[in-house]
């Protein structure tokens, strides 16, 4: 066997020419755009089947340096932590509360019912975790968060598995969410609640994505280069900036002895600067503002998502599929197992929570794309069953909000909490 390793910056390179081959990819193939597939996991998952020929045809196995590409881990994790805005919880009400609540649940149910699998095939039960809500809710940056935690622990090739269940739950979460709101609307919903409303639909819905806090956060503007260039430099700088306190949380938090992800120093820190600027007042041009006006969300947002597509496209070039041999029948049976919870669980226990009405229905197929996919599956499932009846504003509200601010930070300390049970 010959091994041939590639160096942080080499890696990189190679997890930048995948992401940019999946942006082509997605631009002409009509199944990618369907589904909502990112670019660097179409891309990245060409490059590990050629990685894959390499090792079993060729005895060549590539190896990749991980250096940078938690560095992009960290940066995206820090983003979603000042995202955090406690005071928008007012904005959705009851449906956001009921919703927070629904995702604790089925996060939990994520993790117990793999776990209970494995225990019945006798396998170890890390591979349970590793399909269950880290690659679930979690999606392919927490698979990736997570994939050294589980290698720690004895899980050979974690990151293997996480990808490819987070990749599967991708799919499936888009696929899922369409036809289960439209079947609870046909057998569900009376024909008055099924009737479009006065106001004329808006066309431009059928298309959003956005893992943005807030509606208002999609408004567009204009400004020249020189600002954007000032604007997304400090943006970055902030990010540095909590990076590094981040890592000195993260050391402290590791003299616990509990487990914890790289990244939950970050995240949780940038959760406590954003709010804590919210009760910070300061004076400009002779008017007192809020301190949190000196972050720049949106930009914020931008430089986490650039980060997100790279720590993507690495680690999918980096997958070992030929790790996936000797756990196929299980993975199997546990995505399978969890498509099929989701679904039980959005038909028979959240539409009925949530108020059996069209909100509900549409939020059910928000809720089945981040619950087995990520937030622009949820965006996605919704506009296609809006732009077929009727356009809500709610879900539009509800479900950036919990994508965005909450499922990760749930996620995060559920999961924490299993391994540390284990």
């Amino acid at each position: 066997m010959t091994s041939v390793e590639l160096d942080m910056i080499q890696s990189a390179g190679v997890g930048a020419l995948a992401l940019l081959v999946g942006m082509g990819l997605t631009r002409k193939v009509a199944f990618l755009q369907k589904f909502c597939v990112p670019s660097p996991v179409s891309g990245g998952l060409i490059f590990s089947l050629i990685t894959l020929i390499l090792y079993g045809w060729f005895d060549i196995e590539i190896s990749f340096n991980d250096t940078l590409k938690s560095v992009f881990m960290l940066a995206f994790f820090t983003s979603v932590g000042f995202q955090s805005d406690l005071k928008v919880l007012k904005q959705g009400g009851k449906l956001l509360v009921i919703m927070l609540t629904l995702l604790f649940v089925i996060i939990a149910m994520q993790n117990l019912m793999p776990m209970g699998i494995t225990r019945l095939m006798g396998v170890d039960p890390l591979i349970g975790m590793a399909a269950g809500s880290i690659s679930m809710t979690g999606g392919h940056g927490t698979a990736g968060g997570f994939a050294s935690v589980l290698e720690g622990m004895g899980l050979e090739g974690a990151g293997t598995v996480g990808m490819a269940a987070a990749t599967f739950g991708l799919i499936a979460g888009s696929m899922l969410g369409g036809p289960l709101a439209e079947r609870i609307i046909r057998t569900k919903l009376t024909h008055e609640q099924m009737q479009p409303q006065d106001e004329e639909i808006d066309p431009a819905m059928a298309g959003i994505e956005s893992d943005e806090a807030s509606p208002t956060g999609r408004t567009k503007r204009v400004s020249t280069n020189e600002q954007e260039f000032q604007q997304y430099a400090k943006a970055t700088y902030c990010i540095l900036l909590v990076m590094g306190g981040g890592t000195l949380l993260s050391w402290l938090l590791a003299k616990t002895g509990v487990t914890f992800p790289t990244y939950f120093g970050a995240l949780i820190l940038a959760a406590v600067v954003r709010n804590t600027l919210g009760f910070i007042n300061y004076k400009e041009d002779g008017k007192w503002e809020k301190a949190e006006k000196l972050l720049d969300m949106e930009r914020i947002i931008s430089v986490g998502n650039i980060c997100l597509s790279m720590f993507l496209g690495m680690a999918m070039i980096s997958l070992k599929l030929w790790e996936l041999q000797s756990l196929a029948l299980p993975l199997i049976v546990i995505l399978a197992s969890q498509v099929l919870l989701m679904a039980l669980f959005a038909y028979f226990v959240a539409f009925p929570l949530l108020g059996r009405n069209y909100d509900a229905a549409v939020l059910c197929a928000g809720m089945c794309g981040f619950g087995l996919g990520a937030t622009p599956n949820a965006m996605a499932n919704m506009s296609a069953v809006c732009y077929k009846y009727r356009y809500t504003v709610k879900p539009f509200l509800i479900v950036p909000i919990i994508g965005a601010m909450f499922a990760d930070l749930i996620n995060t300390g559920m999961i924490t909490l299993f391994l540390n049970l284990l």
